[in-house]
């Protein structure tokens, strides 16, 4: 059973702050550059590829809510990568908190 686990606001500002993790959103483009999360990078779960990814950074998946993150999550899991964290609330919870976006 692939491990998920849920992260929340602070936990991305922290990691961003830190720069920690990469946040990967898996929207797609066009709702990526209507608003995105600072620091966030675009790849798409339509054309997901979990070899294309960085390596050697903390990767955190986030969405528009939560769903499309897990999948992403699970992909990149049944692809070998030792990936475990998403953005539960995603980019709806990160804009209607008021927080910065790109």
């Amino acid at each position: 059973m692939p491990k998920v686990v849920d992260l929340d606001r602070e936990d991305i500002k922290k990691g961003l702050q830190e720069g920690s993790i990469l946040l990967v959103d898996v929207r797609e483009p066009h709702e990526y550059a209507a608003g995105h999360i600072p620091g966030a990078v675009l790849h798409p779960l339509s054309t997901f590829d979990p070899e294309s990814l960085p390596q050697g950074k903390r990767i955190v998946f986030s969405c528009q809510a939560g769903v499309r993150s897990v999948r992403a999550l699970k992909f990149a899991q049944a692809a070998g990568l030792d990936i475990h964290e998403h953005y539960k609330g995603g980019f709806k919870d990160w804009a209607l908190a008021g927080e910065p976006v790109e």
